[in-house]
């Protein structure tokens, strides 16, 4: 097996996946049929050509269009169980996803409806498929901290469905500072703590998430290559990236995945991990995210096993689960 070929066999947890950005054309329609939704699109189409972005603000414009046709608890279970089935198939064995409550509480939709589709999604999913799997609640940095701390408050009657919150949405202007508080208050109550930072932002950005609001894992974290002491420190921490190349790419980050800077921050010792973002914008799962990016950078099978090694110690899994995870790891690079 050739690096490419062991990048799409090898097992992998998937740690940076927005659900709602996992929603295909196909059945956004089907959706919007079923719900009875007009779409500013005629057909499928019209609206995959429409995804063509030139940063993230002009992404998440279609994004949040799409998202307004779920409705409904089904709705959100087959949203997410559509992903779950794409993921066996890429051998994602663990996934943490990303939902944001926001998008759809601003259209009347409750939080436990949310909540509640997408967690029996994650049931069915390892029940059937074997795949483990956690729900992580974002807040949209654009809007305020207030509106951040009533969605907390309206999500916490379903506390058991998830395991921390993240910070997402646009970056630039919206620094993580304006959320210490939230975090704050996310750990008293002993959520784990990640936040997207350094994609189009600064890596201060990055120093912010660090330092003010003590997350456990930096979503994309790109930017860390423009500042040498942030280098150091992440290689001395060990603290994960969780990079999405592809979308990257899709969002002008890099001009060339053969620039991506992911084999330079591996190969200086970060802890580095490959996820797909939002792959039905951005046009791959992870098995296009992995194997084009190990041809691009030309990585070898031991940068393939150490990225899928570090993505299991980044997740937020029991020792037993990780063990069980890095086993099979073992097992497949060893075949």
């Amino acid at each position: 097996m050739n690096a490419v070929e062991l990048a799409r066999a090898i097992p992998k947890a998937e740690l940076h996946i927005h659900i709602e950005g996992s929603l295909e054309p196909e059945l956004i329609f089907a959706l919007a049929q079923r719900n009875g939704v007009q779409l500013a699109y005629p057909g499928v189409e019209a609206l995959r050509a429409a995804y063509a972005f030139t940063d993230l603000q002009s992404f998440l414009d279609i994004y949040y269009a799409g998202a307004s046709v779920l409705l409904t608890e089904q709705d959100f279970h087959d949203m997410a169980w559509a992903y779950f089935q794409r993921a066996k198939a890429d051998n994602v064995i663990h996934a943490e996803l990303f939902f944001d409550p926001q998008t759809h509480t601003a259209r009347g939709v409750d939080t436990g409806v949310v909540i509640r589709g997408l967690a029996s999604a994650r049931e069915r999913a390892q029940s059937e498929l074997g795949i483990s799997s956690a729900l992580i609640l974002c807040f949209l940095r654009h809007l305020s901290e207030e509106d951040a701390f009533a969605t907390l408050e309206a999500a916490l009657p379903y506390r058991e469905h998830f395991i921390g919150v993240g910070l997402d949405s646009s970056e630039v202007g919206h620094p993580p500072e304006k959320f210490a508080r939230v975090f704050a208050r996310c750990r008293e109550l002993g959520l784990h703590v990640v936040a997207h930072a350094g994609e189009e932002g600064p890596p201060e950005y990055m120093w912010q998430a660090i330092d003010l609001l003590k997350v456990q894992r930096i979503d994309h974290g790109v930017a860390a290559l423009q500042d040498p002491l942030l280098m150091a420190e992440l290689a001395h921490t060990r603290l994960p990236l969780t990079v999405c190349p592809l979308s990257n790419l899709k969002l002008c980050v890099v001009d060339d995945l053969r620039d991506h800077p992911l084999k330079k921050m591996l190969d200086a010792g970060l802890c580095v991990t490959i996820n797909s973002d939002d792959p039905a914008y951005f046009g791959g799962y992870m098995n296009e995210n992995w194997a084009q990016t190990v041809q691009a950078l030309q990585m070898d099978r031991d940068d393939v096993v150490a990225i899928a090694r570090n993505s299991f110690e980044a997740s937020f899994i029991s020792d037993q689960r990780r063990a069980e995870c890095l086993a099979e790891l073992r097992r497949v690079a060893s075949a």
